[in-house]
């Protein structure tokens, strides 16, 4: 498989889906999306009254760790997907995206209140390490035949207005899984053994998004003449330093990160939501809000760019497991291993980051996102089918990207 294919925005849905060689399943799974999954809905959220359809785009050009992939990726905005296919065309030679990752760790925490002395109770939880352990693997025997399980048990005090408390991590492999539930399945069954060690009061009992023992690692190495050149990548890094020291720059380049991560999180059914929260709560794990990447020149000239975040993402149980869509885009990805799906997460993050900052740098971001954005102007003025291109290049080319001028162009075309 090669994710370089030449044209493929030109081709239609049909024709998109027949070049992607997917199952007859898969394949007539995407051909149905407009279809209500009526049933389906019913059984995830309360009250429901139907689906919320989000565009689905591919991502071209993707290498990661040496391997193409192609990258379904759900998104309502029209420049994400165009970005990541441009930006990793300009890398694809140099091999991609390289990534590391640590094991699939996550933290659960149980909150204990009401200590005489919190330390003593902190010495009292570790010394029972062997006994939670136990515990909390008998919950999930299937976890740990695999593999997985318990690592390890942490403990702080905190002190707060309300007084102190003792917080009781534990640190559990939750291997191909997201493990949200996992973890607060041991959590709860494991608070009424710490109130009664302890003498205290245990109180919340929940997994936490900041998964910062469920780290990924992205590196990108751009050719300064496959980027426009020196002058480009100067730019591109004095761009990339204001992010890094100023927190109001830091919030849009870390939102256009996520643009790419989320997209990616959303058409594989995982939980953007923990993703956003966990990523930007690492932003500031030095006590100042900053960029999720660093640029800095390389070798010979080139422009080296790294991300790194929490990635808490799994392809089994929950909505990744249940829907039918998120499963043919784990088939599109030949997506494994939850590992797999993360690496290629953090990769497509760092590719959209780039995008930006490029565009920020140089012709500035309006130019290529609102010609994109042309076609949704030209939507909401009223035009179909043909009329819609007709209408957004005229906008493109005025330099005016707006529903009053698409609507008197529409009416000009009519006529």
């Amino acid at each position: 498989m090669t994710s370089r294919i030449s044209g493929f925005h030109k081709l239609d849905q049909k024709e998109r889906l027949r070049t992607l060689s997917l199952s007859e399943r898969a394949a007539q799974q995407l051909s149905a999306t407009g279809v209500s999954f009526g049933e389906l809905a019913e059984h995830m959220v309360e009250n429901a009254i139907g689906t919320m359809p989000i565009p689905l785009g591919v991502a071209t050009n993707v290498r990661v760790d040496g391997e193409d992939v192609l990258v379904p990726m759900a998104t309502e905005e029209s420049s994400v997907v165009a970005a990541v296919c441009n930006s990793a065309r300009q890398c694809y030679e140099a091999d991609g995206v390289t990534t590391e990752a640590t094991d699939p760790l996550m933290i659960a925490q149980i909150q204990i209140l009401d200590l005489q002395d919190p330390f003593v109770a902190k010495s009292g939880v570790l010394a029972k390490k062997r006994e939670i352990k136990a515990l909390c693997d008998e919950l999930d025997p299937i976890l740990v035949k695999l593999g997985g399980g318990l690592e390890d048990v942490e403990a702080r005090v905190i002190d707060s207005d309300r007084g102190a408390m003792l917080v009781v991590h534990i640190v559990v492999n939750v291997l191909d899984a997201m493990g949200a539930n996992a973890v607060n399945t041991m959590a709860e069954a494991l608070a009424p053994k710490l109130a009664a060690w302890t003498g205290g009061r245990t109180l919340l009992r929940i997994l936490s998004n900041l998964a910062d023992k469920r780290l990924v690692k992205a590196t990108v190495c751009f050719d300064p003449q496959a980027i426009g050149g020196d002058e480009v990548r100067e730019r591109i890094l004095d761009a990339a330093e204001f992010a890094w020291v100023d927190p109001y720059r830091a919030a849009t380049h870390n939102k256009g990160i996520m643009n790419g991560i989320s997209a990616v999180a959303l058409a594989t059914g995982n939980d953007t939501r923990a993703l956003e929260s966990g990523a930007h709560a690492f932003a500031a794990r030095d006590g100042q809000y900053r960029a999720l990447s660093r640029w800095h020149a390389g070798e010979s000239g080139s422009l080296v760019g790294t991300l790194e975040l929490p990635m808490a993402v799994g392809i089994v149980g929950g909505a990744t497991k249940a829907h039918p869509i998120a499963q043919a885009n784990l088939e599109i990805m030949k997506i494994e291993t939850a590992d797999r799906l993360a690496r290629v997460i953090a990769a497509v993050g760092l590719l959209q980051n780039f995008g930006a900052l490029k565009a920020l740098a140089t012709v500035g971001i309006q130019k290529g996102h609102m010609a994109l954005h042309a076609r949704n102007v030209a939507i909401a003025a009223g035009a179909e089918g043909n009329e819609i291109d007709l209408v957004a290049d005229y906008l493109v080319s005025e330099g005016k990207v707006r529903q009053d001028i698409a609507e008197t162009k529409l009416n000009e075309l009519r006529a």
